[in-house]
């Protein structure tokens, strides 16, 4: 799987992940794992055609000491679908500018 990884937290790196993260995005029902909606400026031709797979979003794991992201753009109501693929380059480095403000606004140096 191809992600977007940044390891070596500390415990406090975490805890202040965690609070944002349980504050701003949504969580998907499993331990430590995030969703973030893609926004639908940043959609491929595909994706913004299949209004029925929509929202898409990217996978966010949090662990003890690392926080990794997968750059697979999931669908919440399709399996199956060619919408669901790997991230354009677009919407790849807006999840990547995403996750660097996160640390930057928590103040964590990685």
């Amino acid at each position: 799987m191809k992600q977007y990884m940044i390891d070596e937290l500390r415990i406090e790196d975490y805890k202040k992940i965690k609070l944002f993260l349980d504050e701003n995005f949504e969580y998907s029902g499993f331990d430590g794992i995030y969703w973030l909606i893609l926004n639908k400026d940043i959609l491929s031709k595909v994706q913004f055609l299949h209004i029925d797979c929509q929202p898409y979003y990217f996978a966010i794991e949090l662990k003890l000491n690392c926080l990794s992201c997968e750059l697979l753009v999931r669908s919440k109501n399709a399996m199956q679908c060619n919408c669901i693929c790997y991230a354009t380059e677009n919407q790849r480095n807006w999840l990547i500018r995403t996750i660097d403000s996160i640390i930057k606004t928590n103040e964590i140096i990685v």
